[in-house]
């Protein structure tokens, strides 16, 4: 069954290490015959949540105008959705916090999805494990969402670090089972 799979990559860098990491799973996707989309973060104007609960108290739509209501028809379509980000502080970096922040207007309507959560991480384990514990805690907040793997790597602090290692056969590997 051919599936809908969306990819936001958070990734500064294109060609950074999350970044082709994400793109050896879309790779895999694409070959197993799914519909694949990859938006990047750094690409779009995506403003910060201000906090003025106009997406609450309103119409349910939030009052800034730039890319993010587009991103959100297609965060709802999806039937996978691939969250990739290189690790800033043991977190996800801010082009991502802001992302999670502006899914407020439809966060109810962001249920039944597989994810993956896709890091990238200088460090060692504990940055994966602290950034995997942010996606959660957003995940935690959706309706009905099963959490399918984590493709990983430590290490790396270079633009294509990631490139010849096994990480990479994973996100292949973990796209063509999506």
């Amino acid at each position: 069954m051919s599936k809908t799979i969306l990819c936001i990559s958070s990734s500064p860098r294109a060609k950074g290490n999350s970044d082709l990491l994400c793109d050896a799973f879309m790779h895999g996707a694409t070959e197993a015959g799914h519909t694949v989309e990859k938006v990047r973060l750094a690409e779009k104007n995506i403003n910060y949540c201000t906090g003025c609960c106009s997406c609450i108290g309103g119409s349910g739509v939030c009052a800034q105008q730039d890319d993010m209501a587009d991103i959100l028809g297609k965060l709802i379509a999806a039937d996978v959705i691939v969250f990739a980000t290189p690790v800033y502080f043991r977190s996800f970096n801010g082009p991502m916090k802001t992302f999670i922040d502006r899914v407020c207007p439809v966060y109810t309507h962001v249920s039944d999805k597989d994810v993956y959560f896709i890091i990238s991480a200088a460090g060692g384990a504990l940055p994966v494990e602290s950034t995997e514990q942010s996606f959660r805690t957003f995940t935690g907040c959706l309706r009905n969402i099963r959490e399918k793997g984590t493709i990983s790597i430590t290490g790396v602090w270079d633009e294509d670090s990631v490139k010849g290692t096994r990480a990479l056969q994973q996100a292949h590997a973990a796209g063509s089972k999506a």
